[in-house]
């Protein structure tokens, strides 16, 4: 995984003047927790930013990117990284123009690493709405979405389907090549263990299987997904999009022939195009005209 991503992340930098790579002056960025997050990951000692992507997050931070005639929407990011990096450069932040340039509010996560401590991302994002909430008449939105890629995307389907709170529940999910099971037949057993600890019970690893925990209240999901993503099988969304199908919950998944895993950080990718046309045309046709 680290070779695909340092992969990307080069051809970033070689064509950052290009098309959705550019990032754009964020209007702000927020500490999450200034006065001390609730739960510790554990770890300790300085953050280590390598630029596209960053380690040993302690002190997680929210950027904010505002259009000047916001849609109605808000999307809030969380990048991959397999709970061990969060890739904020080819994840995240390299999206924002796109975003705006749709009259969406866009805000990246770069949340904590769980470091087995399972709470701990999840609090983040709980953290980030609440954020985002309180400055909603602002920004200009209505409707507050997650999406997530890879170990994010476990964490934006994870926040779709572990709320206490009406509060926390997000108006809509954007999954691209997602985690989505810990089971072990199709686990990326990386990102189970750095969330959850080695040698999880099976009671663990179904709780933290998100297409066990899908209800009728579960937020409609946009999902997208490789045949030849060798990294994190295309099972996982489409077990997903069966769970929601199920419990008739709105969803759409689209799974293209080749990509791979980490399509998002690749200008270049043969389908760019057409995944980015269909996020914005699902957001302002379905979520933004008929949200759940």
């Amino acid at each position: 995984m680290m070779t695909r991503r340092l992969f990307l992340g080069a051809v970033l930098l070689l064509c950052s003047m290009a098309g959705f790579a550019q990032f754009p002056t964020p209007t702000i960025t927020f500490r999450l927790w200034p006065n001390g997050a609730p739960t510790s990951n554990g770890l300790t000692g300085p953050e280590n930013d390598q630029g596209l992507h960053v380690n040993n997050v302690t002190d997680p931070t929210l950027t904010v990117y505002v259009p000047k005639n916001p849609c109605g929407i808000c999307v809030l990011d969380c990048p991959g990284g397999g709970y061990s990096d969060v890739w904020i450069g080819t994840e995240g932040h390299n999206l924002a123009q796109w975003f705006l340039d749709n009259g969406i509010v866009y805000a990246v996560l770069k949340y904590r690493l769980p470091n087995g401590h399972k709470e701990v991302p999840l609090d983040d994002v709980h953290e980030a709405m609440k954020i985002l909430k309180s400055h909603q008449q602002d920004y200009g939105f209505r409707l507050l979405g997650i999406q997530g890629c890879s170990a994010g995307g476990h964490l934006a389907a994870m926040s779709s389907t572990h709320y206490a709170k009406p509060e926390e529940r997000p108006d809509f999910t954007i999954l691209y090549y997602p985690v989505v099971t810990f089971d072990p037949a199709y686990a990326h057993g990386g990102t189970r263990d750095n969330l959850l600890g080695k040698g999880a019970s099976k009671e663990l690893v179904d709780e933290y299987s998100n297409e066990k925990k899908v209800t009728s209240d579960t937020p409609p999901a946009l999902i997208f997904h490789c045949t030849d993503d060798g990294l994190v099988p295309v099972y996982h969304s489409i077990a997903y999009y069966q769970a929601l199908v199920s419990k008739g919950v709105p969803a759409s998944l689209h799974i293209y022939p080749s990509g791979g895993h980490g399509f998002c950080g690749n200008i270049s990718y043969v389908f760019g195009e057409q995944w980015r046309g269909e996020v914005i045309q699902w957001l302002k046709s379905t979520i933004l005209k008929n949200p759940k």
